[in-house]
């Protein structure tokens, strides 16, 4: 007897499809493919990221005994381990990473009343990378050193909701700073970023786009002092100067004035230095700022972590960056839910649930209701106490 649908139906719901359709368009995905189209690979990649299975021979095992759900999931297709293969080589990846994009606009619509770290008025934003080893003699096609492969995960996060603004998928070589030239700056946001970015012909881009940037600077970065304001030394800001750079080729390519600002760390007892072309903020407030960077380091980690992407299921570039691809929509489809059903639980405790009840038939709200969890008391239990309190 149906008594309502299933909850990896229920999630797909939520999945905008006609935009999904779109993306395999553009790239002709289902250009003379009679079975296992792009959007039942997509299925099946998705249940496979939800229920942490680490082979295609795992994914085929599991969805092998349940064939008579396999219609009410959405899956119209056969299963089988060639088939996931062959499409694991050739559904192109752009599909996904695309599809991805149109994820996390529909992401920042839900979270952006949050507040940011800083709680200041503006989008803030972080840049970074974060390196995924591989094997060489398996991934020839993304040298990194001599004896190892890698490819680089570059993340601009966007700290209302902890969500990403954009990802690029690269080769292990491909220098951080190079990244800046695939990103378009919002006027009036702000981007933190460490110093491996520190390029002044491209932070010059983001000034004259109206945008700011906070950045480490380096030793040997020169620079000559005009101005300097008063600091309150109590919340660890040293010195907030009004600087230009002094070498002939950095000046030339960035011809405005800079502030710096020296910043003490006192937990971890270091002296910090910031390059910024904001001029009105507090000092203290960008400090903050740089601070709230870390948010990507911890986005890297968690995704590492608790998403398929260290174990992967081909070894071409297309199945390794289709597989990253669908693992960032299965983080954006798990933050969807947690927004519009308003979840109380974190991201990891909703996807431990999500795991284990993708085949059951019941609303998903009642699942992450706390008072299930909760042992009702027995006031007549049949078997008498053996203490009296």
């Amino acid at each position: 007897m149906h008594d309502g649908q299933y909850v990896f139906t229920q999630m797909m719901n939520m999945i905008p499809w006609r935009r999904f359709q779109t993306c395999v368009d553009r790239y002709q995905g289902d250009y003379k493919v009679h079975q296992f189209r792009c959007v039942d690979y997509f299925r099946v990649m998705l249940f496979a990221q939800l229920t942490y299975r680490e082979s295609l021979r795992e994914v085929v095992s599991c969805l092998r005994a349940v064939p008579q759900k396999l219609y009410h999931l959405g899956i119209h297709s056969t299963v089988s381990r060639n088939n996931l293969s062959n499409a694991t080589q050739h559904r192109d990846w752009r599909i996904f990473a695309d599809f991805a994009q149109v994820l996390m606009e529909q992401t920042h619509l839900l979270y952006q009343n949050d507040d940011n770290p800083v709680k200041i008025k503006a989008p803030v934003f972080a840049l970074d990378s974060s390196t995924i080893d591989l094997c060489l003699s398996l991934f020839p096609w993304s040298p990194f050193r001599k004896t190892k492969a890698a490819i680089k995960l570059h993340t601009l996060l966007n700290l209302q909701g902890n969500i990403p603004d954009f990802i690029l998928i690269s080769d292990g070589k491909m220098h951080d700073v190079n990244v800046l030239d695939h990103l378009f700056f919002i006027a009036g946001a702000y981007y933190t970023m460490d110093r491996g970015y520190l390029d002044f012909k491209r932070l010059y881009k983001i000034h004259q786009a109206k945008a700011f940037f906070m950045i480490r600077a380096k030793r040997n970065t020169k620079l000559t002092r005009r101005y300097s304001n008063k600091v309150d030394k109590t919340t660890g800001v040293q010195c907030d100067q009004l600087v230009f750079l002094t070498q002939a080729n950095s000046l030339e390519t960035y011809p405005e004035p800079l502030r710096r600002i020296r910043f003490y760390d006192a937990t971890r007892n270091k002296r910090l230095v910031f390059l910024t072309n904001n001029m009105t903020l507090p000092a203290a407030t960008i400090a903050a700022l740089y601070k709230s960077r870390w948010r990507v380091e911890l986005f890297f980690k968690w995704f590492k972590q608790h998403l398929r992407i260290k174990v992967f299921y081909g070894i071409s570039e297309n199945a390794v960056k289709s597989q990253i691809g669908i693992a960032v929509c299965t983080y954006l489809l798990v933050t969807i839910l947690k927004k519009e059903l308003k979840l109380p639980q974190s991201i990891y405790q909703i996807l431990q649930i999500l795991s284990l009840i993708q085949f059951e038939k019941k609303t998903i709200f009642p699942a992450f209701d706390d008072k299930n969890y909760k042992n009702k008391k027995n006031n007549n239990p049949n078997q008498l106490t053996l203490f009296k309190l």
